[in-house]
């Protein structure tokens, strides 16, 4: 199902090929400008490494949602 999106929303997309690891691109793009933040990760190690620390950090909490504020203090 494909509707048009709000004023309000963020649109997204999303493209997976070939033998790309992890390139991630955000763009916020205004009327003459664009702003562009790029990530590319070379291996999946990076990936697991994420994972690991992830549920190391998990070990003990309650059920819920956290985020990278909570993460780096």
């Amino acid at each position: 199902k494909r509707e048009k999106r709000t004023k309000n929303e963020i649109g997204m997309h999303s493209i997976r090929g070939g033998t790309i690891v992890g390139e991630h691109e955000i763009i916020f793009a205004g009327r003459d400008e664009i702003i562009t933040l790029s990530h590319s990760a070379r291996s999946k190690e990076v990936f697991a490494v994420g994972a690991v620390n992830a549920s190391v950090f998990m070990t003990g909490k309650e059920a819920g949602m956290y985020d990278m504020a909570e993460l780096v203090k």
